[in-house]
């Protein structure tokens, strides 16, 4: 267990971009396509608004946002594992402390279900893909699986 820990937090620690921040404001998306040399591609949905970022590596992250301008949800599939606690921003805390007490099977995927969190995590060297959404911050009448 220590080394699944151990494995995750150099996996998380060391790892590159900045991306949007679950809870901020949509502001932070400009930043990010700058950050990535991305092309943002924005499209209104109904009840929230999506903004993709495609990175020249081919990265892609999806930043969803609330009617109330509030980042409520991220989803990525890049080639190296985006740096969580930068993308978590002050749910970091929360993804440590519930990851601690979790057993992981082997090269299965990290599933964080709490109160203040949702983040579902995967894949391998140059395939990571994962979600993570705020179930108090996501729209009325939206459903999770809108994350992805």
């Amino acid at each position: 267990m220590k080394a699944i820990v151990a494995v995750f937090a150099v996996l998380v620690l060391g790892a590159s971009p900045a991306w949007a921040v679950l809870g901020q404001y949509e502001s932070s998306v400009n930043l990010d396509r700058q950050y990535l040399r991305g092309e943002l591609r924005e499209e209104v949905r109904q009840g929230y608004k999506l903004h993709e970022i495609t990175s020249p590596d081919g990265s892609i992250v999806r930043e969803y946002v609330s009617p109330a301008g509030l980042v409520f949800g991220i989803a990525w599939q890049a080639r190296v594992m985006p740096n969580l606690q930068q993308l978590l921003g002050s749910y970091f805390t929360e993804l440590q402390q519930a990851a601690q007490s979790k057993v992981r099977r082997r090269g299965g995927p990290l599933v964080v279900r709490t109160d203040k969190l949702v983040l579902i995590s995967g894949g391998h060297m140059r395939a990571f893909h994962g979600r993570a959404y705020v179930p108090s911050l996501l729209p009325k009448n939206l459903s999770a699986e809108a994350v992805r």
